[in-house]
């Protein structure tokens, strides 16, 4: 069976724009959530958010290619650029019916149909913008993607709701895996920081009120108040392994295991037993050949919400109850919830920590909730040696993701 490696990866987020800062910043445990500025959020009742900063779309992408795309779909092609100049990866060394684009967002061009409804509202509909709808729908990331690097193989667009990236990076190791491609840019978009997605989650009483950003996103936490959203996307070029060698490529990693399920339980609340997610988790763990007792780190899904952390510390101390060394964190606390884009970002995040022998820490645990009976990641157990880790994310309407990964050597 083809083994399935890392060759490239990119970042748009909070915390950097770009893979390096990224990963360094998560692993000093830095906050990228701040007061939101992108607009006047103060009739919503939210105060903060990861919102991208200092993001310049022509420092990569042409002006005029920028302009006809929503942000999300900047953020994702943006950090594809970063992604396939560190794979290295070109016409001259792929074949372009040989590389493909599998991409993920929840919500895809929401700028774009936020700004056209109200220019409709207020200027009628011969005003609404012939590119409304080219720029909104959600494949427009995997689209511009495939456009940029002439990738001919299969382009899709992944939509799980939260799980969209990591659905995106497991069904691209699979499509290698088959020898149906050689390479394949893989990952998630998501620009939801704006009016309507703000109001939208706050109306949810989704969203933490909190106007502390250093207490607003506090996964597994006994005073967790909800999530927090973010914005921005992660990308990672997968390669066969046969292929990365031939041409010599400096490998990241390598992805060993997948897995995905679904509750089948409810539109927003997960199985408060995570029975959806043990599966996940046990499937990439059998894919990968390995025992639960291999794993070492876990980038739990941990939006910081009383469900979702309380059913995923179940599912994970019922799963792991015979592995004595596993150590769980979620980024969450850092960079807020990327929405579909969060399992590519966490994607991002745990390779990080398998080339660095350091797992991110918790940021914004006060008090562990006794209800979250799993070890979390501190500033005295961060630092070890890390061969085999999990990323975990759980969507509305019960879609469960699970990646495994396994330290390059």
């Amino acid at each position: 069976m083809t083994r399935v490696v890392i060759t490239g990866m990119g970042a748009v987020t909070s915390l950097g724009n770009d893979s390096q800062s990224f990963i360094k910043s998560i692993l000093d445990s830095k906050l990228g959530i701040s007061k939101i500025e992108k607009f006047d959020a103060s009739n919503t009742g939210v105060s903060v958010a990861g919102e991208i900063k200092d993001f310049d779309a022509t420092k990569r992408l042409e002006k005029k290619q920028a302009k006809r795309m929503d942000l999300f779909s900047q953020y994702a092609l943006y950090s594809a650029i970063e992604a396939m100049e560190q794979a290295g990866l070109s016409d001259a060394n792929i074949d372009p019916e040989r590389l493909g684009v599998i991409y993920g967002s929840g919500i895809g061009g929401l700028t774009t149909i936020q700004e056209q409804v109200t220019k409709m509202n207020n200027k009628g509909p011969k005003r609404v913008s012939p590119m409304f709808v080219p720029n909104a729908i959600i494949n427009m990331a995997a689209g511009n993607i495939s456009m940029h690097f002439n990738a001919k193989n299969t382009s899709q667009a992944i939509v799980t709701a939260c799980a969209s990236g990591t659905n995106a990076i497991g069904n691209a190791f699979e499509l290698i895996k088959q020898n149906k491609a050689d390479a394949i840019i893989t990952g998630g978009s998501e620009a939801s920081v704006n009016e309507i997605g703000i109001a939208g989650f706050a109306s949810l009483t989704a969203l933490s009120t909190a106007e502390d950003p250093a207490k607003a996103s506090m996964p597994f936490d006994k005073n967790r108040r909800g999530f927090v959203m973010g914005e921005g996307a992660g990308t990672l070029v997968l390669e066969s392994l046969e292929h990365a060698q031939a041409r010599g490529a400096n490998i990241l990693g390598e992805v060993v295991g997948y897995g995905s399920t679904s509750d089948a339980f409810h539109i927003t609340q997960p199985d408060p037993e995570g029975k959806g997610a043990i599966r996940a988790m046990k499937e990439a763990i059998d894919e990968a050949g390995i025992s639960v007792d291999d794993v070492d780190y876990i980038n739990a899904h941990g939006t910081a919400t009383g469900a979702n952390d309380s059913g995923e510390s179940k599912a994970i101390a019922s799963l792991f109850g015979t592995n004595n060394h596993v150590r769980t964190s979620s980024t969450k606390g850092m960079t807020g919830h990327l929405l579909g884009a969060a399992g590519a970002i966490e994607a991002v995040a745990t390779v990080g920590s398998l080339l660095n022998s350091q797992m991110p820490e918790n940021v914004g645990v006060y008090e562990q909730d006794d209800e979250c009976q799993i070890e979390l990641v501190n500033k005295e157990n961060a630092k070890a040696d890390i061969t085999y880790a999990i990323s975990n994310s759980f969507g509305f309407g019960g879609h469960n993701a699970v990646v495994a990964f396994k330290k390059w050597s």
